[in-house]
């Protein structure tokens, strides 16, 4: 029998997005859960997802809380952490290959929707990165058997690099399934904030995070920008 799988989707402000990506995937995942956790939203996210998910949550803001919250109400095999402006590209027959392989963890390969050479370049890096480290970020798709989020306890209440903090503790229990079919995650970032600007925070907020500097240090930082 297929592996069951569930999208849990954070999400804070998204209204221009939650729609199409929910629609995306109803219909390339049609027997999958689709579970929207908002963080306190002040725009039309929840209303514009609620008619589109299986479960609408609510919690408070917070990837970390939000995506924890979200998992404790899937039942699917597999829990798969998707951002609001991300998209699988993988087929479900294709996933369904790799979840047959019986992975405790894994995530995908990573494109960006600018198209700009630019883009491709910084792609390319994230990729090159994340196979070496096996360490996702949270635009990678990261996928879970549920019984292991469980056993685990699901992600560090921290206001970032939660994704990092989990991989790394996944990957001392086995190594992950990467997905060679891409995310394509949206470039917005990097085109609001500059791509120079961008590239230096977040590298920058890594190797700091990787120093010993606190999440919550690097968070207020982060959002300080």
């Amino acid at each position: 029998m297929p592996a069951s799988i569930a999208f849990v989707i954070p999400v804070l402000n998204e209204q221009e997005r939650i729609a199409v990506l929910l629609r995306y995937l109803r219909r390339h995942f049609p027997g999958s859960e689709l579970i929207v956790v908002d963080g306190g939203s002040g725009d039309q996210t929840v209303v514009r997802a609620m008619p589109l998910c299986d479960q609408l949550l609510l919690g408070e803001a917070g990837r970390a809380a939000q995506m924890n919250l979200g998992a404790s109400g899937a039942r699917a095999d597999y829990l798969c952490f998707l951002h609001a402006d991300t998209l699988p590209t993988v087929s479900p027959g294709r996933f369904g290959e790799y979840l047959a392989q019986g992975p405790d963890w894994g995530f995908c390969r990573v494109s960006l929707s600018g198209r700009r050479r630019i883009f491709r370049l910084i792609a390319w890096f994230m990729n090159q990165r994340s196979a070496l480290t096996r360490v996702a970020t949270g635009d990678q798709m990261l996928f879970v058997r549920r019984g292991l989020f469980e056993r685990t306890g699901g992600f560090d209440r921290i206001p970032l690099m939660e994704d990092v903090a989990y991989s790394k503790r996944l990957r001392r229990l086995g190594e992950p399934v990467v997905v060679r079919e891409p995310v394509q995650t949206s470039s917005r970032r990097w085109e609001e904030r500059g791509v120079v600007a961008t590239v230096l925070l977040m590298w920058g907020l890594r190797l700091a995070y990787f120093a010993g500097v606190s999440p919550q240090r690097l968070g207020r930082l982060y959002h300080a920008r």
